[in-house]
């Protein structure tokens, strides 16, 4: 079957609802996907963080990462049962809220954000796979990597890291742009081979000294007190900071609750975040507790905790270790950067241009787009603090998810007109003004105010980890009391 061609068409078969024979996801994916989404660095190091430097209460810690997670639970399944009842994509879902203009603009700051992040993640998954050549050259004859070549630098990399930049650009092009099919394997396999690496990084750290380690991490389970009026304002902040972690792919889970089998199965895979959650923490706290051990006892380590998996393999003078390490980081890494941003952006492009992007179109522009980003992040992006406009970005997220909210289950009552959701026509039941539902658009304002002024407004930085619940129900509160009958 041909897609129509003609401009104005809304109509992509990437975007059209996925099968019911294609519906094959289970919980058992939804344990991988969770589980990619909290195996990477940042996540390794937010986890160390929250019960080693900031000294909180473990009890209070555990609590709040289980209140943070529940969360994550209860707005996933709202916002992922229209995408799996229906099998329609996070942006053309918007279309039922926002018309398809609308859709369009918003959808597109989704698409900046995944395609900027997806360039950033790039390059530091690049300078793993800059550690593992370098190991390799010196492990064959150190005196190579003194010669001229290998110190010229252009842009701030040198001909390894251009090198690695390209392998890494490549690679992810290559493998992500294959389908949903594919990209499922890529999950699966991401999830279970990072838990493994995990497993070998965990008795790495055991075995140097089991003693010393073992008493370290179970040192590290401080319940004390935790019904002391004091723990309540860490409760708060580590619910918050937890939420605030998965909320990025909160707001894009249709794109993946699109292919689950039934609603039973998506809730039941949601569910598995906490598991996930609990078994990453507890290798993470033990790792991080135990390598600290072990280090301590030489005084020319620093006299400080480290929460980073590749500071940590860098101290521990294990050459196999830190290749194994470094390997499953490149996995883990490259899958989060699949889910969280390649995906996402490839719906929002298609979406934006129906008639002229594909799966693979938009592939290519998202890596071509990414590598610019990349090559420049060193010597100009990370100097100019673009995370903070990112952020500023990212605060019409929250309020995108509460009006698609509001709408699903307040004013459409769980339905939707299948048809007219890809109709350019006039009288189409998401037409609205020219393909701008002005009452979406108001509410979705309304909401990002709130949002972004969490991020530049000094005195309510201290809402900066609920902004994204906070923008939503307010948009929620505002679209529902507009667009009700």
């Amino acid at each position: 079957m041909s897609q129509q061609k003609s401009k104005k068409t809304l109509i992509n078969w990437d975007l059209v609802s996925v099968n019911p024979n294609n519906k094959t996801w289970d919980w058992k994916d939804l344990f991988y996907f969770w589980g990619v989404n909290i195996q990477s660095i940042i996540g390794f190091s937010l986890i160390a963080s929250l019960y080693i430097i900031y000294d909180m209460n473990s009890m209070v810690v555990f609590f709040g990462t289980i209140l943070g997670s529940f969360l994550v639970y209860l707005f996933s399944n709202w916002i992922g049962k229209p995408s799996q009842k229906f099998g329609l994509p996070f942006v053309v879902l918007l279309r039922s809220s926002l018309g398809f203009n609308g859709a369009k603009i918003f959808g597109l700051l989704r698409c900046i954000t995944g395609i900027f992040m997806f360039g950033v993640q790039t390059y530091f998954l690049s300078k793993a796979i800059v550690y593992l050549i370098r190991i390799g050259i010196f492990s064959f004859n150190p005196e190579i990597l003194n010669k001229e070549i290998f110190l010229m630098f252009f842009l701030g990399l040198n001909i390894i890291d251009w090198f690695s930049l390209l392998i890494t650009i490549i690679a992810q092009g290559f493998l992500f742009s294959a389908g949903m099919i594919f990209n499922r394997k890529i999950i699966k396999f991401s999830a279970i081979t990072v838990y493994l690496g995990m497993i070998v990084f965990f008795f790495s750290t055991l075995l140097i000294d089991v003693k010393s380690s073992s008493y370290a991490f179970i040192n590290s389970l401080n319940y004390l007190n935790f019904f002391d009026k004091n723990n309540i304002a860490p409760l708060i902040t580590v619910t918050g900071t937890m939420f605030t972690f998965f909320s990025i792919v909160i707001m894009n889970f249709g794109d993946f609750s699109r292919y689950v089998k039934n609603e039973k199965e998506l809730k039941k895979g949601n569910l598995s975040l906490l598991l996930n959650l609990i078994i990453f923490s507890f290798f993470t706290l033990f790792i991080v507790t135990g390598a600290d051990a072990f280090l301590k006892q030489d005084p020319d380590n620093l006299n400080r905790i480290l929460t980073n998996p590749t500071d940590i393999i860098g101290k521990l003078n294990n050459l196999l270790v830190t290749i194994l390490v470094l390997i499953f980081i490149i996995i883990a890494s490259a899958s989060t950067n699949l889910i969280a941003n390649f995906i996402p952006s490839q719906y929002s492009l298609i979406n934006f241009i129906p008639s002229s992007f594909s799966l693979k179109s938009s592939s290519i522009t998202i890596i071509i787009l990414a590598f610019g980003i990349s090559i420049f992040w060193l010597t100009y992006f990370s100097q100019i603090g673009a995370l903070s406009y990112l952020d500023t970005i990212g605060a019409f997220f929250g309020p995108l998810a509460g009006i698609m909210i509001s709408d699903f289950y307040f004013i459409k009552k769980e339905n939707l007109v299948n048809k007219d959701i890809y109709s350019l026509e006039k009288d189409g039941a998401y037409y609205y003004s020219s393909g701008w539902h002005i009452k979406g658009t108001y509410s979705l304002i309304l909401g990002f105010i709130f949002s972004a002024s969490t991020i530049w407004n000094s005195n309510l930085m201290f809402l900066q980890s609920y902004s994204w619940i906070i923008g939503a129900f307010i948009a929620s509160l505002v679209y529902y009391l507009l667009a009700k009958d």
